[in-house]
């Protein structure tokens, strides 16, 4: 996961910090080279490393900090409030002009996942309320216009295109088109290349200078690391990009670009891209992140997940089923299939405040809700409404029918019946708290 390898370092300067009462000027100064020699090995740009620790030693060194009853806790909070600051301070938004559409132009290198994020981008609008429409602009790599076409669909975006046309001419015909068919999003997939050459920039200004887009997007891998933060500088000097998409920031990424892009060029990471499916892009929140780092969970995000990746309607009859003591089979099939919609069960894990760390050695196998789920469809519609039917006949034919062994029917079954005692002794204690169970 992103910063992983920054958060344990951080996480045990910090505790050497909390085991002294009292801190002078030498433990903070001790602390802040662990934190700058940390972020150095995340990839961090020096100077944004050394004028970040200078920040934070300036505030700690003073009277607030030395005086307070909790001066590690000060500390924490400070470096809090700088990481945030680092990475921008708030939600970067994107521009709404006075008459749409917004157009937005999508820029960089070849397999940076431009095309891929203009797809995610597209879906994430389009899930908001808007109606967005892509532009293949990609004259060049082989089947770049197949690949954004197969994203639109898979997205339920239209994609515009017209063949090897002049790309300047493709764009300023999507924009007609746009505004005919009542789309209020454009999105524009350039042309990448293997490096930044003189091509690949003219032609990027000529399509900025023809459509004078609201946004301009460098979409940079955060794999490479400081390259990722050199390439966007230069983007950024060329074309005065308004914004960054962060790609991979699921990966094992020291989170170096994450932490630099913003010092460096004094531009926004406005999105990032945390795993494959075309749902797996994030608005970037500097404050969340920062929290993220420091191993206190990103609670606001999750819940966001759960709101938009989750049936509220299939969740109320879920928890109604549960107060009843009704759940069966087929529910616990339903929650597998709602749980595997948030993505990586050690990715949701990780947004828990304090989880991170705990699970940096555990193997979370996603697939084991898998396996579960065969053994459940393996059963008749009369098992699963009634599991009391299942016998060691039946358990054997289930666990034939999904390629598991009977001891793992029986655990299944097992876990079931825990549950449903787990839930029987809560409404009992809701009646006895409530004053329900009382005989009248």
């Amino acid at each position: 996961m992103a910063f992983e390898g920054l958060a344990d370092k951080l996480t045990d300067a910090f505790k050497r910090l909390k085991s002294k009462g009292k801190l002078n000027e030498a433990d903070v100064k001790e602390a802040m080279r662990e934190v700058r020699l940390a972020l150095l090995e995340a990839d961090v740009n020096y100077k944004v490393a050394k004028d970040f620790t200078n920040r934070v030693s300036e505030r700690a060194i003073g009277a607030e900090v030395m005086e307070s009853l909790t001066p590690a806790q000060m500390v924490i909070k400070i470096v809090n409030e700088e990481l945030t600051s680092l990475m921008g301070g708030s939600d970067a938004k994107i521009a709404s002009p006075a008459s749409p559409p917004t157009i937005m132009m999508l820029c960089g290198l070849q397999g940076a996942g431009k095309t891929t994020h203009a797809g995610k981008l597209a879906l994430m609008l389009k899930n908001k309320g808007h109606r967005p429409l892509l532009v293949a602009c990609d004259i060049y790599r082989p089947a770049a216009i197949k690949q954004l076409q197969v994203v639109g669909s898979k997205a339920g975006v239209p994609v515009f295109e017209m063949g090897n046309e002049d790309p300047v001419k493709i764009c300023k015909a999507a924009i007609a088109h746009a505004k005919d068919y009542g789309n209020d999003m454009v999105l524009i997939d350039t042309a990448g290349r293997l490096q930044i050459d003189e091509a690949l920039m003219n032609e990027l200004k000529n399509i900025k200078s023809a459509v004078s887009p609201h946004e301009i997007l460098l979409v940079v891998d955060s794999m490479t690391g400081q390259e990722a933060v050199n390439v966007a500088k230069t983007f950024d000097e060329l074309l005065d990009i308004s914004g960054v998409i962060l790609t991979k920031l699921d990966g094992d990424t020291r989170g170096g670009a994450a932490l630099s892009v913003r010092a460096v060029t004094g531009k926004p990471i406005k999105f990032a891209g945390t795993g494959e499916k075309l749902e797996d892009l994030e608005i970037f929140h500097p404050d969340r992140m920062a929290s993220r780092i420091l191993g206190m969970g990103d609670v606001l995000t999750l819940i966001e997940d759960v709101q938009s990746k989750l049936s509220q309607k299939d969740a109320e009859q879920a928890a109604r089923k549960m107060m009843q003591n009704k759940l069966d089979f087929n529910d616990l099939l339903d929650q597998f299939a709602q749980v595997k919609k948030m993505g990586p069960l050690k990715n949701v894990l990780s947004k828990m405040p304090g989880m991170e760390k705990q699970l940096k050695d555990v193997d979370i196998d996603d697939r084991q809700m898998d396996r579960m789920a065969a053994i459940i469809l393996s059963m008749t519609p009369e098992e699963r409404e009634k599991p009391s039917l299942i016998n060691p006949s039946r358990k054997r034919r289930m666990a034939a029918g999904s390629g598991m062994k009977v001891e793992d029917v029986n655990r299944l079954i097992k876990q079931f019946e825990q549950a449903q005692k787990l839930m029987k002794q809560m409404k009992g204690k809701g009646k006895r708290r409530f004053g329900m169970g009382m005989p009248f």
